[in-house]
């Protein structure tokens, strides 16, 4: 096994025994790292607003601490971008990862302290690849290089502080002895040219052995089909025989399974991740089962609000110890960077309570209900996954939105999608997305009976490139900016199919 996967095993199956304590003790975890936050914020402009010295239960902070969006939080969060010490994390912010601003135009600024940084999202890493050592106790994956696409603009330096993408904040910080077993180098991962990184990656990864990918699936997909172009080679283990596992998160990887499939000979192990801006969340610790592990010891403590309940004046919010299975939860979370009851925007559903584990079933902004339909990414994704199959294609990228009811005309379902391999036949694609949908979502189901609301979804067929081109039209390319799937609006449909009448 060599002397460099002995040393990380000893050091992976500590990290474990850590992880097996949290399983144990989920509720006891989740109350210390909320009151460790706690402590080191009382002293805060933000601890002292809210009268932090005072809590000493858990009930009493969700009483006397606000439920936020951004938009409620941001003037913090600008004092703390000035230099400001002491607002709502102890010290000075010297970090603020921007976000892609996937639910707005306007771009997000989340802090990332130091505790954030090495005890949250450095220290999820190190959980990333315990679980997957604990899952494939036979794994040389230590004795190869990791790729890595991310980073996908510089570092910025405004007031007194520094800002980016989370990924090149955490390249950018990142040990040495870590770098050494990452590609590309600091250097290219910060490169601020998507196009012109590309090229950089392409030079500097065909001659390495590569052990296992991480990143953004749609963008690391871009990367690889031109890698394999270059080459002449037809698959991954042409070029990297010891390749094993993909660890993905960002995006739903079920639309890019059949990609990923169809460029590797030999089985690929694919682990997910859930990761963003404002924390690291949970990750895959089964071998066949794409559930994550809700990571309960990472400096976050989680509320859960029930989505029927969401928006309304009596929501509630429920900590680990009332949640219930198979049922749609928006997560708000406690941060050790500093975020309080913060709304992040997501959505998630509990698959297993002992223990805790999720999948992500959409966002509180990122579906259609135009007409109670409720529709979520979680069905879309599912439902193109069973039209594929039917009519053998493979979908590259997709977004959809609603077609409002007009007079007497009824509304209906627009969706731009983009195949990699196109359908055997179109209208058969169409006819079985549509009744996969009524498969996987009752309200959706209910509305299509007899045409009653909806009539039959209207699907363009994208051409090549199409959602490179707009994602660059917004200046969003790169590997940290996600397609927007799903809105309850024509914000995002409406210039794509412009743009696909265009070509």
């Amino acid at each position: 096994m060599g002397i460099v996967n002995k040393i990380m095993e000893i050091m992976m199956r500590s990290k474990m025994n850590v992880i097996e304590e949290s399983i144990k003790n989920p509720i006891g975890t989740q109350e210390r790292v909320l009151f460790d936050n706690i402590k080191k914020a009382k002293s805060t402009i933000y601890g002292k607003e809210f009268g932090f010295d005072e809590i000493k239960k858990i009930h009493q902070f969700q009483q006397q601490v606000p439920a936020v969006h951004y938009e409620d939080f941001e003037p913090y969060i600008e004092l703390a971008r000035k230099g400001e010490k002491d607002v709502a994390w102890h010290g000075k912010i010297k970090w603020f990862a921007k976000s892609s601003g996937t639910t707005n135009a306007k771009s997000k600024f989340i802090p990332i302290s130091d505790e954030s940084l090495e005890d949250c999202h450095y220290a999820a890493g190190k959980t990333m690849f315990a679980l997957y050592l604990n899952a494939y106790p036979e794994t040389d994956i230590f004795m190869h290089k990791n790729l890595r696409i991310g980073g996908s603009s510089e570092l910025y330096q405004k007031y007194d502080t520094r800002f980016g993408d989370l990924s090149a904040i955490l390249i950018d910080n990142l040990p040495f002895y870590a770098e050494m077993k990452n590609i590309p180098n600091r250097e290219i991962s910060l490169m601020p040219d998507w196009a012109t990184k590309m090229q950089a990656i392409i030079n500097a990864t065909k001659n390495e052995d590569v052990g296992s990918l991480t990143g953004v699936p749609s963008w690391m997909m871009v990367v690889l089909q031109r890698l394999l172009a270059e080459t002449g080679k037809n698959y991954l283990d042409e070029l990297w025989p010891n390749l094993e596992v993909f660890f993905h998160g960002g995006i739903s990887f079920k639309p890019y399974q059949e990609n990923y499939n169809s460029i590797t000979q030999k089985k690929l192990n694919y682990f997910e991740l859930y990761n963003a801006s404002e924390g690291f969340f949970g990750i895959q610790d089964q071998l066949n089962n794409k559930d994550l592990l809700l990571l309960l010891d990472n400096g976050i403590f989680y509320e859960f609000i029930p989505m029927e309940e969401f928006g309304s004046s009596d929501q509630r919010y429920l900590t680990i110890a009332d949640v219930e299975v198979d049922k749609n939860y928006a997560m708000v979370i406690t941060t050790n960077g500093g975020l309080w009851r913060y709304i992040i925007g997501d959505t998630v559903r509990f698959t297993s309570t002992n223990p805790h584990r999720i999948v992500v079933s959409g966002r509180t902004k990122h579906y259609i209900n135009a007409f109670g339909e409720e529709l979520m990414i979680e069905n879309a994704e599912e439902a193109l996954k069973r039209a594929c199959d039917k009519t053998n294609a493979i979908v590259s990228e997709y977004s959809a939105g609603p077609i409002f009811m007009k007079d007497k005309e009824k509304g209906a379902h627009e969706w731009v999608i983009e195949f990699d391999k196109e359908p055997t036949d179109f209208d058969t694609f169409i006819d079985a997305l549509d009744k996969n949908l009524q498969e996987v979502n009752s309200d959706y189901e209910a509305k299509r009976y007899n045409n009653m609301t909806l009539n039959r979804p209207i699907v363009h067929k994208a051409r090549k490139k199409l959602f490179i081109e707009w994602m660059a039209s917004r200046g969003k390319l790169g590997g940290q900016n996600k397609v927007p799937r799903l809105a309850n609006t024509r914000e995002y449909i409406e210039p794509l199919i412009a743009l696909n009448n265009q070509g």
